[in-house]
């Protein structure tokens, strides 16, 4: 939910004048910092005419907390707002509201959000690139690898600063059997964020597939050492436990 929070600070440069933009700032601020407190002003501040501006950082701050489904539901009411006072924001909710979905484990109804922040037409740069990134991955969710490898492809060409875009292309490619676009992704992927658990896993994975034991092991090794707690750190413990004293072909980690 950080990325949301980067999403919106980012908006906030390109977006068009308002008299509640400083306000907003300063919720989104306090979003970040105390999400209560930003809860409690978000309430204050709708209360006193604030509309989208403060269910948007209403939608923030129960983010910030992990209330996923609260979170996409203060980001619909923000972007229904949005539209019906024509207020191109509604597009950047939407896309916000289908992320806490996903949060949430709402594949469907994230899947609704998304494509209607995307058909907008108004999302442009990260924003846009975030959608996508969110909607290939409902799309792989319902088995519909083909579109969510278009939507990747395109995702990679507007954020493909986020190595969460090259993680799960990289991820995509090996479930697809593609071995030398699965290396190329996850390499990109460990020059953006190699203390990623999750980023070395994957890299384990690929390394498995291409019967390279030395590569998997040392990838799986760094991922448990990395998040020994985390679902990433114990899916590569459990994919180490394959591994006897005599060497073996390695197996992908179950993902």
């Amino acid at each position: 939910m950080i990325l949301i929070l980067a999403v919106a600070l980012q908006a906030a440069a390109a977006r068009p004048a308002d008299p509640r933009e400083a306000r907003y700032d300063r919720c989104v601020a306090l979003a970040a910092s105390d999400p209560a407190a930003a809860r409690a002003e978000a309430v204050r501040w709708g209360a006193a005419g604030g509309g989208w501006f403060a269910r948007q950082c209403a939608g923030l701050a129960y983010a910030q907390q992990g209330d996923f489904a609260a979170a996409a539901g203060e980001f619909e009411a923000a972007a229904k707002a949005a539209e019906l006072a024509h207020d191109k924001r509604a597009a950047n909710y939407w896309a916000q509201a289908g992320n806490a979905r996903l949060a949430a484990g709402d594949v469907p109804r994230a899947r609704v959000a998304l494509d209607t922040a995307i058909v907008a037409g108004t999302l442009q740069g990260l924003a846009l690139g975030e959608a996508q990134l969110d909607h290939a991955r409902v799309l792989v969710a319902a088995g519909e690898t083909e579109a969510a490898r278009r939507d990747i492809d395109m995702a990679l060409a507007t954020a493909g600063d986020d190595p969460l875009a090259w993680l799960l292309s990289a991820t995509l490619a090996r479930r697809d059997g593609d071995l030398p676009r699965a290396k190329k992704d996850i390499g990109e992927a460990l020059k953006r964020s190699a203390d990623d658990a999750s980023v070395q896993l994957e890299a384990g994975n690929i390394a498995a597939l291409g019967r390279d034991e030395a590569g998997a092991r040392a990838a799986w090794t760094e991922a448990a050492r990395l998040a020994p707690n985390a679902p990433a750190g114990k899916n590569a413990l459990a994919a180490l436990a394959q591994f006897g004293d005599a060497p073996q072909r390695a197996v992908p980690a179950g993902r």
